[in-house]
């Protein structure tokens, strides 16, 4: 069963997206077999990278939704990269295998014919993979999705190589030069493998845990924004994703003379603050510091009972670079 209700829609959207892929990859093989054009057959190779690709995403997004268990303590989350990756890949083999054929087509040209309805049937092809590719790109954004991510830049790639194409194919028409076929399809050869580059280095650094710095600067804003007079400093911030949840690990500074149920309150609260504003389902692991006498200076905190040093005005900031140092970010006495 899927860890939360958002999994459900994302996986009925990647099983509409795999049969519309499936209808398009037919619809170019048709275009390419009218034609004979080696520019049509490298769309029509990625469209098969499509279906492949969403075949596996399809699977992932079923992994990924499962509930944590004893093995797999962070969830199956970390499939979407392996997914994403494997996407990535292929893409560079198609981009490759498709830039080869081209140039062995120089040295053995062979006639195009039927170019106009070739045109019409990966004009149509590439207009539904553009919309579905924008539509996923948005479905990501909001359910921080790495899978649907990579679906979504892979079909908004095949949307403009087909545009691309259908300009070379137009060329082709009027100037009678055949050998624009293999120009062209070397050409996209090579942007459809920059592409799944880009995919294979986003799977890798989700792998390795790299960090997400967009994330990093939401969850900055959202703690600054929700700061309390009694959060002191906050520090050594690391954030992992795992599929659509997010794991924080932190530390929180707090006046030492709390006793023990407020210091876990106030950990409740910045726990509560990021599940309330950050999408998905957000962990967080907080450490509670003790302040020393140097905090003083920048605390705010009114009425204290133990302040060593008047308050200097000015509060420690929280930055994306601050909040993710290890040291307390205290002032010195002075």
């Amino acid at each position: 069963m899927p860890d939360s209700p958002t999994s459900r829609p994302l996986i009925r959207l990647q099983r509409l997206i795999l049969i519309a892929g499936t209808l398009i990859f037919l619809v170019k093989i048709l275009a390419w077999y009218l034609t004979d054009s080696n520019a049509i057959l490298t769309d029509a190779a990625e469209s098969v990278i499509n279906v492949l690709a969403g075949a596996f995403a399809l699977y992932s997004l079923y992994v990924a939704a499962r509930p944590r268990d004893h093995n797999h303590p962070y969830g199956h989350g970390k499939i979407e990269y392996l997914s994403s990756g494997l996407e990535g890949i292929l893409i560079l083999l198609a981009g490759t295998i498709m830039s080869g054929k081209a140039i062995y087509g120089f040295f053995v040209p062979h006639p195009i014919t039927h170019l106009d309805q070739g045109i019409w049937l990966t004009l149509i092809g590439g207009g539904i993979n553009g919309l579905m590719g924008a539509y996923l790109l948005r479905k990501a954004r909001r359910h921080r999705s790495q899978i649907l991510r990579a679906e979504g830049r892979h079909l908004l790639s095949d949307a403009w190589s087909s545009l691309g194409l259908i300009i070379g194919l137009g060329l082709i028409t009027l100037t009678g030069l055949v050998w624009l076929d293999n120009l062209i399809a070397i050409v996209f050869g090579l942007l459809i493998g920059y592409a799944g580059l880009r995919i294979i280095r986003t799977a890798l650094a989700g792998v390795m845990d790299e960090a997400d710095l967009p994330l990093i600067e939401d969850i900055t804003r959202i703690l600054a924004a929700g700061r309390q007079p009694h959060w002191i400093d906050l520090h050594n911030l690391r954030v992992i994703r795992y599929g659509a949840a997010t794991h924080i690990d932190c530390h929180l500074t707090l006046p030492w003379y709390l006793n023990l149920h407020d210091s876990h309150q106030a950990v409740k609260d910045v726990e509560a603050l990021l599940a309330r504003e950050l999408p998905g389902r957000v962990e967080c692991f907080i450490h509670a510091d003790p302040c020393r006498p140097p905090s003083c200076s920048v605390c705010s905190l009114t009425g204290c009972p133990q302040r060593q040093h008047p308050f200097r005005g000015e509060r420690v900031s929280w930055t994306v670079d601050s909040l993710q140092q290890r040291q307390q970010h205290v002032l010195p006495e002075g």
